[in-house]
């Protein structure tokens, strides 16, 4: 296989794009799986074309209905809208592999008849044995043996027994294409053996039901990963029969998005934890974040940009822009983006957002707003913009208004909180709890309990605003990092804010 990067020999897109996403329901939805959808999505979305969503699910041996589910539960959450496919219909269906195995019979037979396929009886260890005595390596695969077998041969492997495969017969020629991502990439002569397209059982292969699905649903532009490049020339090869019979109207056009890499420049693997889409929802990421952050694993907006919007990339995405080389997945980034997604929601939304989780951590009492207590309603208004702009991830939010909504009079410190309290500690609490117990509860308010503590602990008793303000923020919060001080003493209100601190003054 060779590649000539060249912009010159990346083609127009048709007229009416037609994309498609088509996964196999065999686990958890994986980074990758979802990179591939968003890019075949905003494709769609940028050229008003049709994203078409069908199931690959003709592996009884490793599909599920749990992974199924899933992928629809990820997309559904991601907003990841589609036009024709599972569930919502449309011309071209079914859209489950499994309930189209009639199609890829009548389109197996019309090949065979044809002579664009043929009945193979060899087994896998013929085909080493013959590859060992001609001098080349077992693992070479497959040599062509069975392409003119005479029909006195083929009685004969049938008297045995044997059910043949049927497989594809490649032409003795290169075959090139001009890859929308990739630009001009050439097969050899030879290269690509003739491959099954049925097994002996009469199960039809990926080989097949991919291509006669995309021609039937008319997809012009395949956009998937680069992994199945060297499949390539056997779909090229597979469509020219395909338009000859009249089952295809068109060659598509194909883009090879580049590999998603891990740690140690390694493939991203479907079972490495950061690849774990739901893994992600569960520490808090929000759907605009994740998405703008998988966007950037191959594409950007521009070259100094990197926080932007679905509708913004929609706008500007063109898959020819898309570069070739791997694609890094950095988490620490992806939060950092997730972080600036978060600090721009509207402060309802981000509390309608994180209830479910403050909820999964046991700090309120209902998974839904609306179902909250109206003192809890009153504590999270209150704390969501305390909160808003020092989270990253909605997974955060319990730990930073926990202390807020609880009415716990001591608040057992983190252990790194605990850490952070130097011997002057128990003489701060102190002398924060007689300054704190003159004020009136009237005047419990942010600025006055500052002033008072400012005075009390840095103006007359000498103390730097770290070790002075430090033991006080332990007290109320149990954490080395919580909210704003002051605002949180007034949310909390005098009672139980000086309840703890006297509660962390005599468990020092």
């Amino acid at each position: 296989m060779t590649e000539e990067h060249s912009e010159n020999t990346k083609p127009e897109l048709p007229e009416n794009v037609r994309v498609r996403f088509c996964p196999s329901p065999t686990g958890t939805p994986h980074v990758g799986m979802v990179r591939t959808a968003l890019f075949n999505w905003a494709e769609a979305r940028h050229t008003h074309g049709t994203f078409v969503f069908r199931i690959e699910d003709t592996d009884a041996q490793r599909d599920s209905e749990e992974s199924y589910n899933q992928i629809l539960d990820a997309l559904k959450w991601l907003g990841l809208d589609w036009d024709e496919g599972v569930e919502v219909g449309g011309p071209d269906g079914p859209y489950r592999q499994s309930e189209r195995t009639d199609i890829y019979k009548d389109v197996a037979a019309k090949l065979l008849e044809a002579g664009y396929a043929y009945e193979s009886y060899s087994t896998p260890e013929e085909i080493e044995a013959r590859n060992v005595a001609a001098g080349r390596p077992k693992a070479f695969g497959y040599d062509g043996y069975d392409r003119n077998l005479t029909e006195e041969q083929k009685e004969a492997f049938r008297a045995e027994g044997r059910k043949p495969a049927l497989r594809l017969r490649m032409p003795d020629e290169d075959i090139a294409f001009d890859d929308l991502i990739r630009g001009r990439i050439e097969f050899k002569a030879g290269s690509v053996p003739d491959y099954v397209i049925v097994r002996p059982n009469g199960d039809p292969l990926y080989t097949l039901t991919n291509p006669v699905d995309d021609a039937m649903m008319r997809i012009n532009v395949v956009l998937r990963g680069e992994d199945l490049l060297s499949s390539t020339p056997r779909q090229i090869v597979l469509y020219r029969y395909l338009i000859e019979l009249g089952i295809a109207k068109e060659m598509p056009l194909f883009g090879h998005m580049p590999y998603v890499m891990g740690k140690g420049k390694k493939k991203l693997s479907k079972r490495d934890p950061e690849s774990n889409l739901f893994l992600h929802r569960d520490h808090g990421f929000i759907r605009e974040g994740l998405l703008n952050y998988l966007a950037l694993l191959g594409w950007s907006i521009s070259a100094d940009r990197d926080v932007f919007s679905m509708d913004e990339m929609v706008e500007k995405f063109d898959i020819r822009n898309v570069k070739a080389n791997p694609a890094h997945f950095d988490i620490d980034k992806a939060i950092a983006l997730n972080a600036e997604h978060v600090r721009m929601l509207e402060p309802q939304d981000f509390l309608n957002r994180s209830v479910p989780y403050l909820h999964r951590d046991g700090v309120v009492s209902a998974d839904n707003w609306d179902a909250l207590t109206d003192r809890e309603k009153s504590v999270l208004t209150a704390a969501a913009p305390l909160v808003q702009s020092r989270v990253r991830l909605l997974g955060e939010v319990a730990g930073m208004v926990g202390s807020l909504l609880s009415t716990e009079e001591y608040l057992e410190p983190d252990a790194d909180a605990r850490k952070q309290l130097k011997d002057s500690a128990a003489d701060v609490l102190d002398k924060a709890v007689a300054a704190l117990e003159t004020v009136d509860e009237a005047d419990w308010k942010t600025d006055n309990l500052h002033e008072t503590l400012n005075k009390a602990l840095i103006e007359d008793g000498g103390y730097k605003p770290r070790l002075a303000f430090g033991p006080v923020r332990v007290a109320m919060s149990g954490r080395r990092v919580s909210p704003p001080l002051f605002e949180s003493m007034e949310i909390v209100g005098k009672p139980v804010s000086i309840a703890r601190l006297k509660n962390l003054r005599a468990n020092l």
